[in-house]
Order: C-alpha cells, then sequence, then structure tokens
C-alpha cells in the first residue's frame, strides 16, 4: 500500500513552533496523510488545515489526552472513520519538569510519566495491532538525549527517567512487530529551538550552551522532523530498535 493511502498520526502537534507541528508538515510533503492530536483541539485544527493546504494531502486534527483512555479512544475513532488505514505513528506529546528529585512531589512524578509513557502507550497499543494486521508500520519515539546523558539540559530526573523508560518501549516493542513488517525507533533530540526551551535560550545562557555544540547552532524543528520523515519512509524497512541522536554533536558516545 503506498504511503499516499495510509495516514500517519501525530501527537502533541498543535504548537506552532514545536516539533510535532514540522513533523506533520514534513510527513505530509512526504506523501501522507495526517492526523494531528493534542489536547489544544484549536491547535491541532490549525496544524491540520495548515499541512492540507500546503501539500494537497487529507489531514484532520482532534482533541486528544493522550494520558486518558476514553479521548484516546473518541480521537482515533475520528480518525479511523475520517482518513486512511494508520501507517505511522510519532509518540511526540511530552511535557518536561525541571524540578530537582530531592524536591519531587509523587503528583509531579505521575504526571510526567502519564503523558510521556502512559501516553504513548495508550496511542500505540490501539494502533500497533491493526499495523501488524496489515503488515506494515512505521512507530517512532520522541525521546530525549537527556534520557542518555542524565539529564543537564533543561529536565529533571523525572523527565529523564520517562524519556529513558520510551526507550526500552521502543527496543522491545521493535522485537516483537520486526515479523509483521512494523519498525520502532526513537529520536533523541538535544537542544531545539522550540516554544519550551525558547525563553532559555537568550543572552549569556544560549551562548554558553552553543558553545557545547561543535555545528555551532541549537536544533531547529526541521532538523528532528525530516529525521522522523525518513523514519517512516516504506524504503526504511531494515532500521529498527535504534535511536537517532539529534543534537549536532552536543552528546557524543
Amino acid at each position: 500500500m503506498p504511503i499516499s493511502a495510509m495516514t500517519a498520526v501525530v501527537t502533541g502537534a498543535g504548537s506552532r513552533r514545536g516539533i510535532g507541528r514540522a513533523t506533520a508538515h514534513a510527513l505530509a510533503a512526504a506523501g501522507w496523510n495526517v492526523a494531528v492530536l493534542d489536547l489544544d483541539e484549536a491547535g491541532a485544527k490549525e496544524t491540520a488545515d495548515e499541512v492540507a493546504a500546503a501539500h494537497g494531502v487529507a489531514a484532520l486534527g482532534a482533541a486528544c489526552d493522550v494520558t486518558d483512555d476514553a479521548s484516546v479512544d473518541t480521537a482515533l475513532a475520528t480518525v479511523t472513520e475520517a482518513l486512511p488505514p494508520v501507517g505511522a505513528v510519532v509518540n511526540n506529546a511530552g511535557i518536561t519538569s525541571p524540578v530537582p528529585f530531592l524536591e519531587v512531589s509523587d503528583a509531579e512524578w505521575e504526571r510526567v510519566f502519564a503523558v510521556n509513557v502512559r501516553g504513548a502507550y495508550h496511542v500505540t497499543r490501539r494502533l500497533a495491532p491493526g499495523m501488524a494486521e496489515r503488515g506494515f508500520g512505521r512507530i517512532v519515539f520522541l525521546s530525549s538525549v537527556s534520557a542518555e546523558r542524565g539529564g543537564g539540559v533543561f529536565g529533571g530526573v523525572a523527565y529523564s527517567a520517562a524519556k529513558a523508560a520510551q526507550l526500552g518501549f521502543a527496543r522491545a516493542l521493535a522485537r516483537e512487530l520486526g515479523p509483521s513488517g512494523v519498525t520502532v525507533n526513537s529520536v533523541a533530540p538535544g537542544l531545539i529551538d522550540t516554544d519550551i526551551t525558547g525563553g532559555a535560550l537568550e543572552g549569556e545562557r544560549k551562548a554558553a550552551l552553543l558553545a557545547g555544540i561543535p555545528v555551532g547552532r541549537n536544533g531547529r524543528v526541521e532538523d528532528v522532523a525530516d529525521l522522523i520523515t525518513y523514519l517512516c519512509r516504506e524504503e526504511t524497512g531494515y532500521v529498527t530498535g535504534a535511536t537517532y541522536d539529534v543534537n549536532g554533536g552536543s552528546h557524543i558516545h
């Protein structure tokens, strides 16, 4: 089945300057129809409208709280009814948390894991069976350099732990779904200029951060979106269980 006859689901793609919206555009430019899910319904619909107008594909935006079973069911029912079969899932929805471990509360720890890990589980668990049944699928997790180097960028221990959990999730799932034609990979961005990091990238703080990046600049959302789109290609069927770093060389291991 050609990519133009399939849909890519991107979670957390409502933010105007986020990786999710850039990914929705990049996937659509490659021929995918796109379903945008976000807690912010207006943002999701705005992304979908932009994508459809720019790339001539079918796109829809729907409200979705990935931490809530019923909300995920409702959103995906809308996707299934309105768009072609799902062939790709990008688990982009996530939240960060800078709270130091000795100050973190149970509620904060659970909140970070609920969005980053349980949210990815809810969406993937519902869509993976269909992809396996059809014999084709591409699943991408948005992890973080914080999972690999142990924080030290923006997120604290809860964030690093949750993003590391995504890496284990993806690797084990890759083993299970490989025989069914479904690949599962992770992308670990470093410092990317988004709404989340933008305010911290000014003046001396920005100069200090950039000094540690060999390519001499912070990342752009397109840098991440292009890699995700590559991993979702039909031709990228022999790459699975891998973690791709997008950090300008700031963390080399």
